[in-house]
């Protein structure tokens, strides 16, 4: 099948079918953010918009890449948000690479976001979708990441159904320039276990879809069993 691999920079038409790629660590953080809870993600374009929407509406929670800062309630960090509680909350996310990826092709009748940590329901919510060619937005680096070029590859592979070895793909991610930095403590905001979080395969039984919700881009679980026939729908162009 005819996948296209393409950089951020690189999107020049609105794609029938796009998975977003963000590793080390959007939208590994953006799983999590699921598993301790979280009911939606709204994905804003700035740290502004996002700090704007938070104190606009009662009881959403704003996250950020970086160091602390005043007004955001959490960093872009697996590590530091998998002992939070966030049951029932809607939390506003803005990173440098994954949510300016994903809003890239917000228009797109089909939008995933993914990682290793849910690579496996993704290619199965794909398949379900019988989602013919996909256009895999690699993220870091300008499309360059390894991390995040192993990972779409790796899902590529597990579209078809058969038995794909993960190893080969997470060694490249273990051995990126991102991974390295990441456990050098190199990037703000960070927890000593946000590189082998990042680098866990199938955390989580569900894929990420992100769709729009009045004015926003919002992005939700979408819970992906082995055996599915559920069908999430694409909105029309």
């Amino acid at each position: 099948m005819d996948h296209r691999f393409v950089g951020i920079p690189e999107l020049t038409d609105i794609p029938r079918v796009a998975v977003v790629i963000d590793v080390m660590r959007a939208f590994t953080v953006a799983a999590w953010a699921f598993s301790r809870g979280v009911e939606r993600i709204v994905l804003a374009s700035t740290e502004s918009e996002a700090l704007a929407l938070k104190e606009s509406h009662s009881g959403w929670l704003a996250l950020k890449d970086g160091a602390p800062a005043a007004g955001f309630d959490a960093v872009n960090s697996p590590g530091l948000l998998r002992s939070r509680d966030f049951a029932g909350r809607t939390l506003v996310q803005k990173t440098t690479a994954g949510t300016v990826g994903a809003l890239a092709v917000a228009d797109a009748p089909l939008v995933l976001c993914a990682s290793f940590v849910v690579a496996g329901p993704t290619a199965r919510l794909l398949r379900t979708e019988d989602a013919g060619p996909v256009t895999f937005v690699v993220t870091g680096e300008g499309g360059r990441a390894e991390e995040d070029l192993a990972c779409a590859e790796y899902i590529a592979q597990r579209m078809t159904g058969g038995d794909v070895e993960a190893a080969p793909y997470l060694h490249r991610a273990r051995t990126s320039s991102a991974a390295a930095d990441l456990a050098a403590g190199l990037r703000s905001g960070y927890h000593p276990d946000d590189a082998e979080l990042c680098l866990e395969i199938d955390t989580f039984p569900f894929a990420m879809v992100a769709r729009q919700e009045d004015s926003f881009t919002v992005l939700r679980p979408v819970a992906v069993p082995w055996t599915s026939g559920a069908r999430v729908g694409r909105r029309s162009r």
